[in-house]
């Protein structure tokens, strides 16, 4: 049990040992998406103040944010697949930051309107369209195949540190200077992040096969094609777009929850927003030392992620709905982090800009329906409404997935078995 222990924590950080350039890439998003997450809470915070505490409202933001990913996700990957993703990681970044500047500005010079706050949304989820599997695929070009699913998990680790303290100190800035200086410090931050992205050295990025370059549509068939042959992908990529519609709305929900459900100001918010993100970097950890993608883990999380929301329906209690959130976080990175990194592992170098893509198409293309239909269920019975379904809907999506992915693989399908390490299904 010790010896086992013992190399969990060895394999944990492996990959920010192995190499300089994830090491930056690293540091630098330490201090960015610490600011994310308080650009994230302030924004929800916003919307509420300025519509009068509605939930339709903030759902409404929600579709503004993700409808990008919805219209043009799908052929996101292809592009990556044929440019380099250092740069287009640096245009991302720099764009995200221009946008934050520009919702700081119009809130700290009072100005600010609620179409202006969807608008800017808007934007800035164009640009992640093409930051995600941007920066998956550079990810992949940092740490190579061997540390791969470590990076996956230490990034998620990373996102969910941050949910920590950024909420946290977030709610703590709402309450004492106001949203606006939220806005100024994710500004900011973007500048560690672009810093660490400049000083990489492309010398020592992993080489990948590469194909000639696919045309837009002809390669996103390519993409489409190669899930569509492959049963496990196209599980894990039904499965995903399941949970993500039902399941992944708390930025919609927490708000709601803790004003209207809870009766608690922005500090509560944070601390909620906090607990849910200490729990996904338990998660985040737990991945990481694993080593390699497991069918089994993505599955246990699922169930937990879920069936905890199911729990935190009826409750009352901060405290409890705390715990909750904190367990329901711990099984959310489980499932999504081993999810990602087993797709990527199982698609082929050239494919592997698509299927992240489809993946994050999967994961927050349907983000406008989720949450507008968090916000409205909201609406129609309250928090524990949405909860319950979210819930619901994601045990039994949980549940079709297991029995699918346990099912006997046809003959003439060359698929590897379940709950076989990726990287021993490649080598078979």
């Amino acid at each position: 049990m010790t010896a086992a222990i013992l190399r969990l924590n060895e394999r944990t950080f492996m990959s920010l040992k192995r190499s300089r350039n994830y090491r930056l890439f690293f540091s630098g998003q330490i201090v960015s998406v610490t600011g994310t997450w308080m650009q994230r809470i302030a924004q929800a915070w916003l919307i509420l103040q300025l519509t009068h505490n509605s939930a339709i409202a903030v759902g409404f933001m929600a579709f503004a944010q993700f409808l990008p990913f919805t219209i043009f996700g799908l052929f996101a990957g292809t592009f990556v697949d044929r440019i380099d993703a250092r740069r287009t990681v640096i245009a991302t970044q720099t764009g995200a930051m221009l946008c934050s500047a520009g919702i700081a500005s119009l809130v700290l010079a009072g100005v600010a309107r609620p179409w202006e706050v969807y608008a800017i949304a808007a934007v800035n989820g164009t640009i992640m369209v093409l930051d995600a599997p941007a920066r998956q695929a550079l990810t992949f070009r940092m740490v190579g195949r061997q540390e791969l699913s470590n990076a996956v998990a230490l990034n998620s680790s990373l996102f969910n540190a941050s949910r920590i303290f950024g909420p946290g100190v977030g709610g703590l800035v709402i309450a004492a200077v106001g949203v606006g200086w939220c806005f100024v410090a994710n500004a900011a931050s973007f500048l560690a992040v672009i810093a660490g992205l400049l000083l990489m050295r492309k010398s020592e990025f992993h080489p990948v096969e590469r194909g000639e370059r696919p045309a837009i549509l002809r390669g996103t068939l390519q993409g489409l094609q190669y899930v569509r042959e492959h049963r496990r992908a196209l599980i894990l990529l039904a499965l995903t777009l399941v949970v993500s519609t039902f399941s992944v709305n708390n930025n919609v929900l927490l708000p709601v929850l803790a004003k209207q459900t809870l009766h608690q100001g922005p500090q509560t918010f944070g601390v909620l927003s906090a607990l849910f993100g200490a729990g996904a970097l338990l998660g985040a950890l737990l991945s990481a030392g694993l080593g390699r993608a497991s069918t089994k883990w993505l599955l246990t999380g699922g169930t937990v992620f879920t069936g905890a929301q199911l729990l935190v329906a009826p409750e009352r209690s901060v405290y409890v709905v705390g715990l909750l959130l904190f367990v329901s976080g711990v099984g959310f990175t489980l499932w999504s982090s081993n999810t990602n990194s087993s797709l990527q592992l199982e698609a082929p170098d050239h494919l592997r800009g698509r299927v992240v893509g489809l993946y994050f198409f999967a994961f927050t293309g349907s983000g406008p329906f989720g949450g507008l239909l968090a916000g409205w269920l909201s609406k129609v019975g309250g928090t524990e409404l949405a909860f319950l379904v979210a819930g619901a809907a994601g045990l039994t999506a949980i549940a079709m997935a297991t029995t699918r992915l346990r099912a006997p693989v046809p003959k003439r399908s060359a698929e590897p078995v379940v709950d076989t390490p990726v990287e021993a299904q490649r080598a078979a």
